[in-house]
């Protein structure tokens, strides 16, 4: 059976453990980032005001962030390990005719000294976090040439009353659930290693969605976790519980509120 390897940290290290195939058809159902923040991070990394600027999208799955920087006219070179994701992925961005990468945070097989701004969008999480901003201090080039780096996730925001129901249930059946490194202020982080990144700036910003609770259901299926792996009888069951319960007690549709955190800060040397 697969393990999950983790660092000094605590920080999963991306392996058979943390293959995503199973989980990729599932990755529509999920919010994509808060548009507002994507430009606000546009805006501040100067991506759209330096020539020849150059986006590296790391862990980038099915596309969800790719698109997001590709809408705005960025050049984005989409980096997925997970054969399923990319090819999702590969066919959402078709008609921008950009080239896919096969490579992982640590190890991305791009260029050195070449990528402007380095994205990391739920994906920082599933990697060596100090082999992945090492990764990402690689292929940025040096100063006084703009070098980014950016760490985000969409969260379910837990004042609003469905997410808050949602999670009620979930710690019915797993009273020791954790939500792991993506929750975590990742401003510690990247302090400690202000040698490699500097000068952090943090984005919060809320946004509303409409779900039907079949969506919502759906877009738990892409979620990959310690409590309930769904390659497992006991992993289906355990959700299978969940669910059900979680439509007996929320509504048939519902508009419901995430927030996607950010933190971006500038190559150091």
């Amino acid at each position: 059976m697969a393990q999950t390897i983790e660092t000094a940290d605590k920080t999963p290290v991306s392996g058979t453990s943390w293959d995503y195939s199973k989980h990729a058809e599932f990755y529509q159902y999920r919010p994509n980032y808060a548009p507002k923040a994507i430009d606000m991070l546009v805006e501040y990394t100067g991506a759209k005001k330096t020539a020849d600027f150059k986006v590296a999208d790391i862990g980038a799955g099915t596309g969800n962030l790719t698109m997001l920087l590709l809408e705005r006219g960025l050049n984005v070179t989409p980096v997925e390990p997970n054969d399923a994701m990319r090819k999702i992925g590969i066919d959402a961005t078709k008609p921008y005719n950009i080239k896919w990468s096969d490579g992982t945070g640590t190890e991305t097989g791009l260029e050195s000294n070449k990528y402007n701004w380095t994205t990391f969008g739920s994906s920082f999480n599933v990697i060596d976090r100090e082999l992945g901003l090492k990764e990402a201090h690689r292929i940025a080039p040096p100063p006084p040439q703009p070098a980014y780096f950016t760490c985000m996730w969409n969260h379910r925001n837990l004042s609003d009353p469905v997410q808050k129901t949602a999670e009620d249930v979930i710690e019915q059946f797993v009273p020791s659930y954790e939500r792991g490194v993506r929750r975590e202020d990742q401003r510690p982080f990247l302090e400690k290693h202000s040698a490699l990144f500097k000068n952090i700036c943090y984005i919060e910003l809320d946004f509303d969605v409409d779900r039907t609770i079949d969506e919502y259901i759906l877009a738990w299926r892409s979620v990959k976790n310690k409590y309930w792996d769904l390659d497992t009888k006991e992993g289906q069951e355990l959700f299978g519980k969940i669910t059900r319960q979680m439509r007996k007690i929320l509504p048939s549709s519902f508009k419901i509120k995430y927030t996607t955190r950010a933190w971006t800060a500038e190559k150091a040397v």
